[in-house]
């Protein structure tokens, strides 16, 4: 409401027209007054009407408020009443209106300038707000898109490979990019607002379960609603979770045989422990994480790291991976 002031800028007469009530109103007031109040005072129901008209309609309607509004206390309220005699007295208070009024209607008018400037700034603000997250989102959008394209290109150089370790390696460098680009997808935040770590693992395990053709396999995501995630963690986490799934997909459910994934979040003293459950094959019985030469395994440990956490792997009825990072 306070920045429409003053109303009806384009509209005169009904401006000017609102102002004269205002100051009538101002008149019958001390004039209804008068039986009650000791002598003198003849402005004093008069200020409010210059203020008020200053401040609902602009400096002009103050400066006719305040100019009808002297004109009538002088000659109806200063003695001798209705009469425009001249005296000492009467220039004294008309001097002394006068000067009031000026300060008031200068005031509210220099606060109303202030005001517009304020509202223009905010205006221009949230204009330059809306264009720089278009282009970050546009920035988004084209870096996911190089990532996508550069995937296609390594899956296209592994058709000319024959060796195995090459295809195995050029395969993994696909994947992984193509991974980064769907992540950067859900980082369009320009403002660097963290991440709801529940919903970010939930879209993960739907693109990674979309991207293995297997449908039969299910998933849970459990997690705290409250549990956030800054976004320049986003993308190591996500490598290390997709890379227990994508190991559950791939050796847990080996035989194509549907399963199930449980994607666990809790919080153990200061840490955020996100774990991904499988009821697959289970890990052979000789495994040892720290002597493994699986890329991705290794990977996810230095990733861990790199985040100030661990990454461990557990057996039993199926594979646990656990991650705690801060």
């Amino acid at each position: 409401m306070l920045e429409r002031l003053p109303l009806g800028r384009d509209r005169v007469l009904p401006v000017y027209a609102c102002t004269l009530a205002i100051c009538l109103l101002s008149f019958l007031v001390r004039w209804l007054a008068t039986p009650f109040m000791p002598s003198g005072y003849p402005f004093v129901s008069f200020f409010p009407a210059v203020i008020l008209s200053t401040f609902l309609f602009g400096i002009r309607a103050g400066i006719v408020a305040g100019v009808v509004s002297g004109i009538a206390a002088w000659y109806c309220f200063i003695p001798p009443s209705f009469s425009v005699k001249w005296s000492g007295a009467a220039a004294f208070a008309l001097a002394f209106y006068t000067g009031v009024a000026a300060i008031n209607i200068g005031l509210i008018h220099w606060l109303q300038r202030i005001n517009e400037r304020l509202a223009e700034e905010r205006e221009r603000s949230r204009r330059l707000a809306e264009r720089s997250e278009l282009l970050f989102r546009e920035l988004q959008h084209r870096v996911s898109n190089n990532l996508q394209v550069i995937s296609g290109l390594l899956s296209l150089q592994m058709r000319g490979v024959s060796d195995a370790a090459a295809r195995l390696a050029l395969d993994e460098a696909a994947r992984r990019l193509a991974l980064i680009g769907r992540i950067h997808r859900q980082l369009h935040s320009p403002h660097g607002e963290q991440l709801r770590l529940a919903a970010f693992l939930e879209q993960l395990i739907i693109d990674l379960i979309d991207a293995s053709g297997r449908p039969g396999i299910d998933y849970r995501v459990e997690a705290m609603e409250d549990v956030d995630l800054a976004a320049d963690a986003a993308v190591p986490m996500a490598l290390i979770i997709a890379e227990a799934i994508t190991n559950a997909i791939e050796h847990g459910f080996a035989k194509g045989e549907g399963g199930h994934i449980l994607i666990a979040v809790r919080r153990v003293d200061a840490m955020v422990e996100i774990s991904v459950s499988d009821d697959g094959a289970g890990l052979p019985a000789d495994f040892d994480l720290a002597t493994s030469d699986s890329l991705g395994l290794k990977l996810a440990q230095m990733l861990a790291r790199q985040l100030g956490g661990t990454f461990r792997l557990a057996g039993g009825a199926g594979t646990t991976a656990v991650l705690r990072i801060p």
